[in-house]
């Protein structure tokens, strides 16, 4: 009898050592900045996710070709020393949809992000619901994208503070615009829990090809009343998404 007890009470232990940590949070997050723009942009919630507890690298994009931004965010994947919370932010989405099947990836999440579909590029994606922003983009005489100052305040940071968003207007970083033509090979969301951000407010990628993406991935949804900055100007809420996906709930 003693014999059996002892057993039944090794087997309950490890049964809840197995359970309990699969069911640990993930601690390690990784964060892809859009096209435009660069890693330090992410500062706030970067910030708020240190403050909980997560260690955090911010991927720095050269914007000089997808395979170039692919790179730049597997180096970093490369130098986690466990499981990850991949995070996109617009043009960022596409890189995280193809980095994201990394072993070492456990959920992506979308902060007003492409997530392509197989055989989609942003170009494709931003033709279905065609956005404000993008009639002003203009180009250098090696063909690198920008936009004006004006407009890449009122369609891209309207609701962020004046003096962040000018600043961001000025350090804008030229972007090589072939990246928007590559096509997704072999998306991370069909096998990997998503979470989408749905900013209502955006005037670079339409809520409505949001939600459409978003609904398309089975991603758990979350609507913010904001502009495509969010994660200026709503750090908060958008440290809490990325925290929902590393609890897994």
């Amino acid at each position: 009898m003693q014999r059996r007890t002892t057993m039944a009470l090794a087997a309950f232990t490890l049964l809840h050592c197995l359970t309990g940590s699969a069911a640990e949070p993930v601690k390690n997050i990784v964060l892809v900045h859009g096209a435009l723009v660069d890693g330090s942009g992410w500062r706030p919630v970067y910030d708020i996710l240190k403050k909980d507890g997560y260690k955090v690298s911010i991927v720095q994009q050269p914007l000089t070709g997808f395979d170039a931004d692919l790179a730049a965010t597997k180096r970093v994947l490369d130098l986690q020393d466990g499981p990850v919370v991949l995070v996109g932010q617009s043009y960022g989405g596409f890189v995280v949809t193809a980095a994201g099947n990394d072993a070492k990836v456990k959920a992506l999440v979308y902060v007003a992000a492409f997530a392509p579909a197989e055989g989609e590029s942003v170009g494709d994606l931003g033709q279905r619901f065609v956005s404000a922003s993008g009639k002003d983009i203009k180009a250098t005489k090696d063909g690198y994208i920008y936009m004006s100052h004006e407009n890449f305040i009122k369609n891209v940071m309207a609701d962020v503070d004046p003096t962040v968003a000018r600043f961001a207007a000025d350090s804008q970083t030229l972007t090589d615009p072939s990246a928007f033509g590559v096509k997704m090979s072999a998306p991370a969301w069909k096998n990997k829990p998503s979470y989408g951000i749905v900013t209502t407010e955006d005037r670079t990628i339409e809520p409505r090809l949001l939600r459409f993406m978003y609904e398309r991935a089975g991603s758990t949804i979350v609507e913010l009343k904001a502009s495509h900055a969010v994660y200026l100007s709503q750090p908060r809420a958008v440290a809490k998404v990325i925290e929902q996906a590393a609890r897994g709930k």
